[in-house]
């Protein structure tokens, strides 16, 4: 797997939650704690993705649900 290094500045009570949550979780390194929460925020923004498509999906469903058939007829 390919690195790279990565500087970056964060306020204080930041970095106190990462020594904590290291600590806490038993992670060798402040890079695993900050990859596992870069990790949890693709996961959201994939999910986020996902209900949006399916509503799309769920939407256009509904529109051509009925396509040909009566109000009352059903098969």
């Amino acid at each position: 797997m390919n690195t790279h290094k990565l500087s970056i500045s964060l306020p204080q009570q930041q970095y106190e939650f990462i020594e904590h949550y290291q600590a806490e979780h038993h992670y060798k390194t402040r890079s695993e704690v900050i990859k596992e929460a870069l990790y949890l925020l693709q996961q959201a923004q994939l999910e986020a993705c996902y209900r949006h498509a399916t509503q799309e999906l769920d939407n256009d469903f509904e529109t051509t649900a009925s396509d040909g058939l009566d109000e009352n007829e059903t098969w």
